[in-house]
């Protein structure tokens, strides 16, 4: 879709945002005599009064009937302020005709209420997704694939749709558009779930993506699918069809969870328990939907004593090495506040902005936990807890042997038809033959097209316009999701208007140059045509003012006004609209200042690790080609006026090692976090930060409060907790001992295993993931040698235990290097005559699982065999290298611990 950055709102606007967030704070309930559709008409109104936008009063004009009139007058009163600057008014108009088109069409369109169209049928946007024409492009097809079918088998189909196109994959935490994740062919969880609900929703079926913003047994989240069928709602696993509703592997994993949400678009008055109203949406709670619920209630007092009403209370729960807010909300009168969770331990903090404190909550009907404000700025301590997660229950729906035999058949028949569409992409030959009728690097452009998936012709088409080094030094700054949905026209809009690297300069500044000047990318939004946009929008006096003196520019800036009020999510707005509209929140400024530094050549970022926006006075300095030393200047541009740096001191964490744990990573076993205005905010080191890697030796900090928390993950789900408060001096150095806490009885996480590593499975006869041949739960995986003293005494053992491995019912896996290795144990196959029948071979075909087992924590040199117990969540609790005597005993010792 053309990106149209088009004045759309004025300034005076903002004047009205007090009044109307106080509007927007009150219950939904409408007002006597009023319907939604009334309140959504007097919403509009006062957003847009005095003609203040011109884009929504000509959304209203396409118009065809009072029915798209009404559905328009209802998204433009509520969508978030990029979605109104970003986007032009006819794809509004298109998508809303669609949808009503659905509602005449479809045979279960008359029998969806009025509340449930208008909140999830209706709205375009599902997450932080690129909006596209996903709804009117696809209408046709998902409306002849659920023809003739009743709403619930239509549910289930478009589910069977969606995974013939899209596949589970990892990315980064911006979510493709639809119509990417389906070129793509793959998505994470939330593009999975945001490709599902659009393609239900086009077909005029209400639907919701649903998070765990993250799991309380395991560091990890989720997000999955609810869709409404005859009167109610229920559940799916976005692009992993059932044979029924209800159903999906994180049936028991849900059961678990301490809090499951969605956000619907505007004011909503269902009867969910509602977590939060914005502007925008209405956060509801859908956790009793899974798992058994508890309304606990902390009581702060202040640091007399006294019941502290109106401060600021976040719920949090221990996951990927910090405590992650999971709801926040304030005190009563009486300086209560409440949370409907699960049946598990959280962590109350409270803060008024200059004292806090914090407690643990377990979570019951009774619960009643007092947090009192005693702590303060500069003060240092140590706190320990044990948090344990809801232990959950199996909810699985029956499913009949016919239709489970009947739904695998589904399955192996559309991963063949998403296979047939991936290999489609250009392969190693092909881009060869590319490269050579170019004239390009084979060796630059292959791994630019393996990532570019199903955008590769995109790519072709960019690399021949542009056939430039510099094409390819600017495509390396792009991130891999970036590389996969890219408009060759906005990078077209880059690489005319971005400059070459200075000739002089060394190989190592000309990568500096190109990620902090050239590069698209400035933060995570979707990528769009600002540079051309500035180049003619700047005048040229003005722009020989900001090359001269950046930090007026950042003047420039801040003195727009701050918008608190249109984008309570934080969708990245563009720089283009941002400076047109001439008012934007906290990230568009950010966006703005870097992208009009990087239109006039003045190296600028957002700095990854602290939020902080800085610049570079000259472009010269990047000459040295050493980033650890680049003099950056950073910039307030949400403050009243601009503020000195903050000195900095150096922060070394000391840390022992031991077994397992010789070199905890960032994110997973500790997070540092500044504490400011008496509220924890993470630092985000890069994932691969480690405590020998980046603070051993130590790193640059500013001098403030922070907080240093570790955990160490049981075999069950519990935390051992530690938190620590210290302060960094400026000037000097603070070091700080990182402590993993252990309990010698319990089962802890001892490290990493990737369960989607693909083997050959000897069995089928073709190479599939870890997880595709032992499902959800424990397992055991390891690597083997054929015909070799330890791995016979390995096999032996488990002969030994066969009958209580057999009753443990889960899956033993063993692996050989190659096909000869596993043909030379074959020879020998005799020998082992009551293997578990729980027990499977393969081949570790793609080396995957080598390098995965050896490139952790959890191999001390390559010796084999090497044998783990793990889950499909990626956790290991049990490692063996080497010779061993008693495996089996030791396995099954480890399984009665965990439970399973």
């Amino acid at each position: 879709m053309k990106f149209l950055p088009i004045i759309l709102l004025a300034a005076a606007a903002l004047s009205v945002q007090t009044a109307f967030a106080e509007r927007l704070a009150a219950p939904a309930a409408m007002e006597p005599g009023d319907d939604a559709a009334h309140q959504a008409e007097a919403d509009f109104k006062a957003r847009y009064a005095k003609g203040r936008c011109k884009h929504a009063a000509q959304a209203l004009a396409l118009a065809k009937n009072e029915d798209e009139r009404r559905a328009l007058t209802f998204l433009y009163a509520y969508m978030p302020r990029p979605d109104v600057t970003d986007y032009a008014p006819e794809y509004y108009a298109a998508q809303t005709a669609c949808a009503l088109r659905a509602r005449r069409e479809m045979p279960w369109g008359k029998d969806v209420p009025e509340r449930e169209w208008r909140h999830f049928v209706l709205p375009v946007r599902v997450n932080n997704e690129n909006l596209d024409t996903f709804r009117t492009a696809c209408y046709e097809e998902l409306k002849a694939r659920v023809q003739g079918l009743a709403m619930r088998e239509a549910a289930l189909e478009v589910n069977h749709w969606c995974h013939e196109y899209v596949t589970y994959k990892p990315s980064d935490a911006r979510t493709s558009s639809p119509l990417a994740s389906m070129r793509t062919a793959t998505g994470r969880c939330g593009e999975e779930s945001t490709f599902t609900v659009a393609a239900l929703r086009a077909v005029g079926i209400p639907a919701r993506q649903v998070y765990t913003p993250r799991w309380a047994h395991t560091d990890d989240n989720h997000a999955w699918v609810e869709v409404y069928v005859d009167g109610r709602w229920y559940f799916l696993g976005a692009c992993e069809p059932e044979p029924v509703l209800n159903l999906g592997w994180f049936n028991k994993p849900a059961s678990r969870g301490m809090l499951m949400h969605t956000k619907v678009f505007g004011r909503y008055d269902g009867p969910e328990d509602v977590i939060a109203r914005t502007a925008c949406y209405t956060e509801i709670n859908v956790t009793a939907n899974y798992a058994e619920t508890a309304r606990s209630t902390v009581q702060v007092l202040d640091s007399a004593g006294q019941p502290a009403a109106g401060v600021r209370v976040e719920f949090k729960l221990y996951n990927y090495g910090e405590l992650y807010t999971v709801f926040r909300t304030r005190t009563d009168a009486g300086g209560r506040a409440s949370i409907l969770s699960g049946l598990g331990d959280l962590v109350a903090w409270a803060t008024d902005g200059e004292h806090y404190g914090f407690a643990q909550v377990t979570a019951s009907k009774h619960a009643l936990a007092t947090v009192r404000l005693n702590r303060r700025a500069g003060e240092q301590f140590v706190e320990e807890f044990k948090l344990t997660p809801p232990r959950g229950k199996n909810n699985v729906p029956e499913v009949s042997p016919e239709a489970a035999a009947l739904n695998l058949r589904r399955l192996a028949h559309e991963d063949s038809i998403r296979t047939a569409y991936v290999k489609t992409f250009p392969d190693s030959a092909e881009t060869a033959a590319f490269c050579q009728s170019h004239g390009l690097d084979f060796a630059a452009v292959r791994p630019l097209m393996a990532k570019a998936c199903g955008n590769w012709q995109a790519l072709e088409q960019t690399l021949c316009a542009y056939p430039e080094q510099k094409t390819i030094a600017t495509l390396r700054t792009l991130s891999d999701k970036d590389l996969r949905d890219f408009s060759p026209a906005v990078l077209a809009d880059h690489l005319t208007a971005a400059p070459d690297a200075p000739e002089a300069f060394s190989a190592a500044a000309k990568t500096l140059y190109y990620k902090y000047v050239s590069c698209p990318r400035i933060a995570n939004e979707l990528l769009t045509p600002w540079r051309s946009f500035f180049a003619k929008n700047i005048s040229k006096k003005e722009a020989a003012r900001f090359r001269a003196a950046p930090a007026d520019m950042a003047d420039k800036v801040r003195r727009l006004p701050l918008d608190t009020l249109w984008n309570p999510q934080g969708y990245c707005e563009s720089p283009a609209s941002a400076f047109t509209f001439g008012t934007t929140d906290r990230k568009g400024k950010a966006l703005l200042f870097v992208a009009m530094a990087r239109s006039l050549g003045i190296p600028a970022r957002i700095d990854e690790v602290t939020g902080k926006v800085q610049y570079l006075a000259s472009a010269e300095l990047l000459a040295s080609g050493n980033e650890e030393n680049l003099p950056w200047q950073t910039v307030q541009l949400a403050a009243a006026a601009q503020s000195p740096a903050a000195p900095q001191g150096t922060l070394r964490l000391a840390y022992e090692p031991r077994r397992y744990m010789e070199n905890p990573g960032y994110y997973y076993q500790f997070t540092l976090s500044r504490l400011a205005g008496g509220l924890p905010v993470l630092q985000n080191y890069p994932e691969d930060a480690t405590t020998a890697q980046t603070f051993r030796k130590g790193t640059k900090a500013d001098a403030a409060d922070y907080l240093l928390t570790s955990g160490t993950r049981l075999a069950d789900g519990s935390v051992l907790a530690r938190l620590a408060a210290f302060s960094v001096t400026a000037g000097g150095e603070t070091e700080v001992p990182l402590v993993m806490r252990e309990d010698k009885e319990a089962v802890q996480v001892i490290g990493s295993f990737n369960s989607e590593n693909r083997y050959f499975d000897l069995a089928s006869g073709k190479e599939q993931s870890v997880l595709a041949h032992t499902g959800r739960g424990y397992f055991v995986t390891g690597l083997i040698r054929a015909n070799h003293e330890p791995t016979n005494h390995v096999l032996h053992d488990l002969e030994k235990l066969r009958g209580e491995l057999e009753a443990w019912g889960r899956p033993i896996l063993l692996l050989f290097a190659s096909h000869e290795e596993w043909q030379r144990f074959e020879k020998n196959r005799a020998e082992f005559t009551a293997l578990p029948s729980t027990l499977s071979f393969g081949i570790d075909s793609t080396g995957a699982v080598a390098r995965d087992l050896f490139g952790g924590t959890l191999a001390q040199g390559s010796e084999l065999p090497l044998i783990v117990l793990g889950d499909t969540f990626n956790r290991v609790v049990f490692a063996s290298q080497g010779y061993t005597i008693g495996l089996g005993e030791q396995i099954k010792n480890t399984i009665s611990k965990i439970g399973e």
